[in-house]
């Protein structure tokens, strides 16, 4: 009777498991494709002639392909220059900017730094308050930032909620392992270059995936620092000019003239909704092609750097 009631409820286990297994995949097929669907029909849209756009009706697959939506907006001049901009405030603001967060954090991690608490408020208080856009700027031309690379790189030197994360995981790591290199005679520097960044190398690639797609998204600080610097604008702000360019021929009705030399097979044209399609493509290709060398620190450099507040 005994092994007939455990095969019962063994029988029905399996099959409660069987269940859960197939719910449990087809939810995530359904999550996956919600997921993926806005990024690939923004590809179709960014491949697809775009008058023939307009009509509506493109989902997963051009209908009319052109790679004149790129020709567009890499036909700007000034596009290639703000390019490598873009790619030199990513590259040097991440790296300072994760390397002054982990000196910052691991010397709040300290038990011994009697400021330690202090230091702490006087961050996350940062965090709820802010001087505003106009004493910002004010001191940005009070200590000579405008018009020059650095106001990419200073102003946004530590992260306040990446220095928390990057602070937890260093409270985390076992305490002996500091107290023998003390032991040992090594000191604070040799302790944080030697000890702590590697054991942090996890949430170190964490924060510089968050540090590195801000920096490379950031459009507004051009905007307002360095709109009369050509030199020194980025791809994100050119980008930007284009489809506001473009909006602009939209609205002073030069569209319906385009539309309709474009249908007579004269000339090809571009409209606001391919342009912001190609730019999207653009600008999300090299963060694509960098989070999947950081995803295995990715997801254990946030979990355990967040364990503690």
């Amino acid at each position: 009777m005994n092994s007939f009631l455990s095969k019962l409820a063994g029988k029905r286990r399996g099959v409660d498991d069987l269940i859960f297994d197939t719910l449990n995949v087809i939810f995530m097929i359904f999550l996956c494709i919600v997921m993926l669907y806005p990024m690939v029909n923004t590809l179709a849209v960014s491949f697809n002639e775009a008058t023939d756009t307009v009509r509506g009706g493109i989902y997963l697959f051009p209908r009319e392909f052109t790679f004149y939506n790129y020709q567009h907006v890499f036909g700007e001049s000034q596009l290639l220059h703000a390019g490598m901009i873009s790619v030199l405030r990513t590259v040097i603001g991440t790296a300072v900017s994760v390397f002054c967060t982990a000196m910052v954090a691991y010397t709040i991690s300290r038990k011994d730094f009697v400021l330690k608490k202090f230091v702490t408020i006087a961050f996350v208080l940062t965090m709820y308050l802010n001087g505003g856009l106009i004493p910002t700027y004010l001191l940005m031309r009070e200590l000579s930032l405008i018009g020059t690379f650095w106001i990419y790189i200073i102003p946004g030197l530590i992260g306040v909620f990446n220095l928390i994360v990057v602070r937890s995981f260093i409270e985390g790591l076992p305490e002996t392992i500091f107290e023998s290199a003390r032991i040992d005679g090594a000191g604070e520097f040799t302790q944080f270059f030697k000890i702590a960044l590697p054991l942090c190398l996890p949430v170190i690639a964490t924060v510089s995936l968050f540090v590195a797609v801000g920096q490379w998204n950031q459009w507004f600080d051009v905007f307002l620092y360095n709109s009369s610097r050509p030199e020194l604008s980025t791809l994100q702000y050119e980008l930007m000019k284009i489809l506001q360019n473009s909006n602009a021929a939209v609205s002073g009705g030069s569209a319906a003239s385009a539309l309709a030399a474009s249908q007579s097979g004269a000339i090809e044209t571009v409209t606001p909704q391919a342009v912001r399609a190609a730019m999207t493509i653009i600008v999300s290709v090299p963060i694509i092609c960098v989070y999947p060398f950081l995803q295995k620190y990715f997801v254990k450099g946030l979990t355990l750097g967040g364990v503690k507040g």
